[in-house]
């Protein structure tokens, strides 16, 4: 996903024979734990719903990584299962897949057997019924106790349902230009608006980052979410009500409409398209808050001492970050606060009405086999591994690995969306008013706006 594309990275009943309406069941049938039958087997079609293309072979693609990813698992998929299935990826817009699961489901169409999940969209399917319950069997598994907790808990539902097998988390974090902060980057604000001048003065921007109402609100799980939880605020009352009117959120809007008003933003921060990036790859940014999942796009870059990455893809940035010219950093926070970290579980899911449910359980063990998993979160999952075996894999060892496990530590990282119900309605009614207060309207007033907006949403609970 330019993720969603999330860095958002990054993204929560019976297996035959089920309807739109179905509940949640306890077990899987036996058949999922392996047992094979002595009669020849018909090569059955395994559907999954991806964002990535295997189809797509443009080495420009925002998407190469997935896209060759299925390119190469595909053919391994299905040797290891021939004569049994046969894998068939059908690629589905990042933006559009949970809306169009949801829709499948319910009217009882067609649907995959198994579907590319990101934990954001975790309520809204359980709250539509759209997935299994994958608990009982994910239990049972032998990879199951080396599970990081906080990734089930961002693919389990309310009702303790697991929606989403977890596989890599992404979290939320800063690229900041080494040499446009010769004392390091600022850990409060009043050091930011310090060192944010010293950069405009020089001609650079201390920030830039998605200010834009681009993707449905897409903006509301990166800097707005990072800058919102770094004040102390948060979204909803953990009750699914929004709960927008507070102190901590007034303070955090009066901050990023003081930093944008100052010209310490690029005009570019709102043009929508991901152009946002555009000042951190030439350096006239000093740094970005995103998702881990960033450094797939953020290419080429061109440090401020001259050097130069230029192969145009995600070498770029490891390439940096191992030359020292980047590093990773968590955000400012206000006094007494743990600095804000947004936090997405991507996964895969199995639909209500799989047609093919016990192909989808095969393929999740196999996904984790040691090496494909490692290679799964380093293709499809750009974060960090839920595994904690996998993390200790040597495809980790890196510069970028260590530090994003540093910031982590240092942070409060956490989903966006909390207990609201219906995620996709509440992030773009936040990130229109949070546009609307920092760019649109600078005069208008916080609270009321804040209380409007508040209203409207829990008047639809």
């Amino acid at each position: 996903m330019k993720p969603l594309r999330a860095l958002t990275l990054i993204v929560t009943i019976p297996l035959l024979g089920l309807t739109a309406c179905s509940d949640h069941i306890d077990e899987p049938p036996g058949t999922l734990e392996g047992a094979q039958s002595s009669e020849p087997m018909e090569t059955l079609s395994f559907v999954t719903w991806y964002q990535y293309d295997q189809s797509n072979q443009d080495p420009d693609s925002d998407e190469r990584v997935g896209n060759e990813y299925l390119r190469a698992s595909i053919p391994q998929f299905n040797k290891a299962f021939e004569g049994q299935w046969n894998w068939v990826n059908v690629p589905k817009a990042f933006d559009k897949l949970p809306r169009e699961i949801v829709a499948a489901v319910r009217s009882g169409g067609e649907v995959p057997d198994l579907v590319e999940i990101v934990s954001t969209s975790v309520v809204d399917f359980s709250v539509n019924r759209t997935m299994q319950d994958l608990r009982p069997w994910a239990e049972k598994q032998s990879w199951w106790p080396a599970m990081d907790e906080n990734a089930v808990a961002s693919c389990s539902a309310p009702d303790g349902a697991l929606i989403c097998i977890p596989i890599a988390q992404r979290p939320h974090l800063v690229y900041v230009w080494k040499d446009r902060f010769p004392e390091g980057y600022p850990d409060t604000i009043d050091e930011f608006l310090v060192e944010a001048e010293r950069l405009k003065v020089q001609g650079y921007y201390i920030v830039t980052f998605f200010g834009s109402t681009d993707f449905d609100g897409e903006g509301l799980s990166r800097a707005i979410w990072t800058t919102i939880s770094s004040f102390g605020g948060g979204l909803d009352d953990g009750n699914g009500n929004l709960d927008l009117d507070t102190p901590e959120n007034i303070a955090a809007i009066e901050f990023l409409r003081l930093i944008v008003q100052e010209d310490y933003v690029p005009e570019i921060a709102f043009a929508g398209g991901f152009t946002e990036e555009e000042p951190f790859k030439d350096a006239s940014a000093a740094s970005f808050p995103t998702g881990l999942f960033g450094y797939r796009y953020l290419n080429p870059l061109f440090a401020p001492n001259g050097n130069e990455y230029v192969k145009g893809n995600e070498q770029d940035m490891l390439d940096a970050l191992e030359a020292g010219d980047i590093y990773l950093s968590n955000f400012i926070s206000a006094e007494a606060v743990i600095p804000g970290c947004g936090l997405e579980t991507v996964g895969i899911g199995i639909p209500v009405g799989a047609a093919n449910p016990e192909a989808a359980y095969d393929y999740v063990n196999w996904v984790f086999e040691p090496r494909q998993n490692a290679e799964w979160v380093l293709s499809i999952g750009a974060g960090i591994p839920a595994l904690a075996t996998t993390a200790q894999d040597s495809l980790f060892e890196s510069a970028f690995y260590a530090q994003a496990n540093d910031v982590i530590a240092a942070s409060a990282c956490k989903p966006w969306q909390g207990s609201l119900t219906r995620p996709d309605e509440a992030a773009k009614l936040i990130m229109n008013v949070v546009y609307e207060l920092i760019k649109k309207d600078p005069t208008a007033d916080i609270q009321a706006s804040l209380a409007r907006v508040e209203e409207q949403y829990n008047a639809g609970n």
